[in-house]
C-alpha cells in the first residue's frame, strides 16, 4: 500500500515524535510505501527517516515554495507549484490517509480529503492518530456534526480514530 501521512513541519515534543517514529517503522516493516509532504523537518522528517530505515519506499510531494525543506535520499520527489496541487497528488498517490498531530496545514489537508470522500471522489480510509488526546476536540466536533445531521452518512464512514500506530495499521491494512 501507499500510505499518505499528514504531519507537521515543526519540531514537536517527544510523544509526537515517538508516534511518528513508530508509525514510520510499521509502514516500512509491513512492506508499504510512505507518501508524504517531502519535508526533512518536524514529524515529517521523523516519519520519513523511520519508514526508510525499515525498508519503505519514500514518495515525497512538496510545494515549490518550501522546496528548501526537501528531504534528500527519497525514491521519488514530485515538486508542485501550489498547495492545492500538492493535496491532489498526495491523495491520488495513496491508498489510505493517516493524520498525525499537526497545525493548520494538516487540518487543511485532512478537511480536503474528508470533503472529497463525502462527495464520492474516493473511498480511502482516513485515520486520525490521536496521540495523547490531541484530536479529542476534533472528534467531539465531528461527532456533533454527525448527531445533529450535518453529515449525509455516519461519521465512521468518513474517518476513524486510533490511539496507537499499531491500531492505525489494523484499521488501514487489508485483512488477508
Amino acid at each position: 500500500m501507499n500510505i499518505c501521512v499528514f504531519s507537521s513541519a515543526y519540531n514537536l515534543e517527544e510523544p509526537y515524535k515517538a508516534a511518528a517514529r513508530e508509525l514510520g517503522a510499521l509502514i516500512g516493516k509491513n512492506g508499504h510505501a510512505l507518501v508524504w509532504g517531502g519535508g526533512r523537518v518536524g514529524t515529517m522528517g521523523v516519519i520519513a527517516d523511520a519508514a526508510q530505515e525499515n525498508g519503505a519506499k519514500l514518495i515525497g510531494i512538496i510545494a515549490s515554495h518550501v522546496k528548501h525543506q526537501e528531504r534528500d535520499g527519497v525514491d521519488e520527489m514530485i515538486v508542485v507549484e501550489t498547495l492545492a496541487e500538492r493535496k491532489k497528488q498526495l491523495l491520488e498517490r495513496s491508498d489510505a490517509v493517516v493524520v498525525l498531530p499537526g497545525g493548520l496545514g494538516t487540518l487543511d489537508e485532512v478537511t480536503d480529503v474528508m470533503e472529497a470522500k463525502k462527495h464520492g471522489a474516493h473511498t480511502k480510509e482516513i485515520v486520525f492518530l490521536n496521540v495523547g488526546g490531541f484530536y479529542d476536540g476534533t472528534k467531539m466536533q465531528l461527532d456533533r456534526m454527525d448527531v445533529e445531521g450535518f453529515l449525509p452518512k455516519k461519521l465512521a464512514e468518513y474517518v476513524l480514530f486510533a490511539n496507537t500506530p499499531t491500531e492505525v495499521m489494523s484499521l488501514i491494512e487489508p485483512v488477508t
